[in-house]
């Protein structure tokens, strides 16, 4: 077998479990040095995206949803950089590291799994002060500055700067933006409880959605019930609503609602990674690239996609139909992909990719959650307990498995933690004050404003 070399463009869900079953299938042939891979991606770990609520209202660890690459993929090269570009044509890609300047990189076989990436509109203000939900530092920060809004709205005097603090809006209700809306009110909540002037009733917090209904993929009458839900919680929830403008904090809506609020969430949807535009690869209508249904890129040799970045077609579905992007998709799609490059290197037949819905399921908060499976509806404990068992059986390695579960476990017995660790987006920040000359009043002792150090 003449050497190969395997360029895996990108290194979520779809990138690193190809890389992990090819590094399985191709063991033999990597430690003989007849075939080897290479993954990129700008960070140096796997994020687990449908954790990231948990993660964001402190029922899981940040570092148990994320897969560090190096320690999964021993027999990689994993290269911590951006994908600028791709000449599939010359089979080369373009490589910028964190620093340093950009470089080609030469490959025989393409794995194109870049993902997806916020799908934001030109709305005055978003880019200044939304705050995006998709990665788990955005969690991270997002947690954190939801609890600082409360240590703020708990140490103020005046009662705008605390009405601002306290609204929350998030914008999409999809999974992303229900999930991490109901787990963060659940969250916040809880921690009032530690806060002796903030009531759980003074709280704003508001979805708005521009379509009729929210959760579609679990049925339009599980979709009602959790906008009932929503409700009785004491959310408002804004159908066929649209976000105007959010200059400054200033939130002007559709429906002509005008309010401040420091805390805004877009999670309304995602489109395929812009780099993609930068290949010379077939794309469809939204970006994605166009594959057959063995996930091979259409009329194109050595190159291969799945994921949020690929039009796979449905067969399961109506003629022309593709798969949509969600997380079930991407974990089926990345073990057949592995699998078929792995075929094709070592000249076996390939499989198409066909799946029977299992349906969906959303968490609302703690015990709180709907499913539709297999046809059949649940809705609140058990939906909430099937919601944990479904991702975390699908999440990668038993150690990360052991994690989770231990967290879960140990947050039986104890309180939730309701430490608010802002000073981490400006860890720098005191020390810089420090070290900065001071700067004194005019006039002031000549003595004071020359240290002598003693």
């Amino acid at each position: 077998m003449p050497k190969k070399s395997v360029l895996v463009a990108g290194g979520g869900y779809v990138g690193m479990y190809a890389a992990y079953r090819l590094q399985k299938a191709l063991r033999r042939q990597i430690r003989n040095g007849d075939v080897s891979i290479t993954v990129v991606d700008p960070r140096s770990y796997m994020t687990y995206q449908p954790f990231l609520p948990e993660a964001a209202a402190g029922n899981l660890e940040p570092r148990h949803v994320v897969v560090p690459l190096r320690a999964v993929l021993r027999d990689v090269h994993v290269i911590t950089g951006r994908i600028t570009g791709i000449n599939h044509e010359q089979r080369t890609a373009l490589v910028a590291p964190r620093s340093g300047g950009e470089y080609a990189l030469q490959y025989d076989e393409l794995i194109v799994a870049l993902g997806s990436v916020s799908r934001t509109l030109p709305i005055p203000g978003l880019a200044e002060v939304g705050i995006g939900f998709k990665q788990v530092e955005e969690a991270i920060q997002l947690r954190n500055h939801v609890l600082d809004r409360l240590d703020l709205a708990e140490s103020t005097t005046d009662e705008a700067v605390r009405r601002r603090a306290l609204t929350f809006v998030f914008v999409g209700g999809g999974y992303a933006g229900v999930e991490a809306l109901g787990e963060l009110q659940d969250m916040a909540r809880y921690a009032c409880r530690y806060y002796e002037h903030v009531d759980p009733a003074e709280m704003r917090w508001v979805l708005v959605e521009a379509a009729d209904r929210i959760l579609p993929e679990v049925g339009e009458d599980m979709g009602r019930y959790t906008v009932a839900c929503l409700r009785d919680r004491g959310i408002e929830v804004r159908l066929n609503t649209l976000l105007k403008s959010c200059v400054d904090g200033h939130v002007v809506l559709s429906d002509g609602s005008r309010f401040e609020a420091d805390t805004i969430v877009w999670t309304a949807g995602v489109k395929p990674n812009p780099v993609l535009s930068a290949t010379d690869l077939p794309l469809d209508e939204k970006g994605r690239v166009v594959t057959t249904a063995d996930l091979r890129i259409a009329g194109v040799e050595n190159a291969w996609a799945a994921g949020d970045a690929a039009a796979v077609p449905d067969l399961t579905g109506a003629p022309g139909a593709t798969c949509a992007p969600t997380a079930q998709h991407a974990v089926r799609q990345a073990k057949l992909l592995g699998d078929n490059v792995a075929r094709s290197l070592l000249g076996k037949p390939l499989r198409e990719y066909r799946h029977k819905n299992a349906g969906s399921v959303a968490s609302l908060g703690l015990h709180m959650g709907v499913a539709q499976v297999y046809g059949i509806k649940l809705r609140g404990w058990p939906a909430w307990f099937m919601h944990r068992t479904y991702h975390v059986m699908r999440m990668p390695t038993l150690n990360r498995k052991v994690h989770i579960i231990g967290d879960w476990t140990l947050a039986l017995f104890f309180p939730r933690e309701i430490v608010s660790l802002g000073s981490l987006q400006r860890p720098r920040e005191e020390f810089r004050r420090s070290a900065l000359p001071r700067q004194y009043e005019p006039g002031a002792p000549e003595r004071a404003r020359v240290g002598s150090g003693g």
